[in-house]
């Protein structure tokens, strides 16, 4: 069973140096442990999803151009998250403010390849299926 999502999950991207925490801004008025609990439009770059430390992903423009600069040798850049799509594919079943909830199974993928996932909920008291 996955547990739903809420703000200060743990989330990590595939081409990331660091984790980061996922942040929910409290306009749904729904907790989930004492938290604003989390949709799979809770994607916004910077308002929801903040900084993986360094990407290395060569699709990303400066990652690719600082690589290029030393001759060939990947060279990770600071991290600026760009997903440009929800949270899938959530708890269609589980709806706040008629969006469907996030549960920590759900995937975010940034424009620059990489893979964003949850590894810790922010919580463990609730459940869903």
């Amino acid at each position: 069973m996955a547990n739903q999502v809420c703000s200060g999950a743990l989330i990590s991207c595939s081409f990331g140096s660091a984790p980061s925490t996922l942040t929910i801004l409290p306009v749904n008025m729904v907790n989930t442990s004492s938290m604003p609990a989390a949709t799979i439009m809770d994607y916004t770059p910077l308002v929801n999803i903040m900084s993986f430390g360094t990407c290395s992903s060569p699709s990303n423009p400066v990652v690719a151009a600082a690589t290029s600069a030393a001759l060939g040798v990947l060279t990770p850049m600071p991290c600026v998250p760009a997903t440009v799509s929800p949270w899938s594919p959530g708890i269609s079943d589980v709806s706040i403010g008629k969006l469907s909830a996030l549960d920590d199974s759900s995937t975010c993928n940034c424009m620059w390849a990489g893979s964003i996932s949850i590894s810790f909920a922010g919580q463990v008291q609730t459940e869903v299926s």
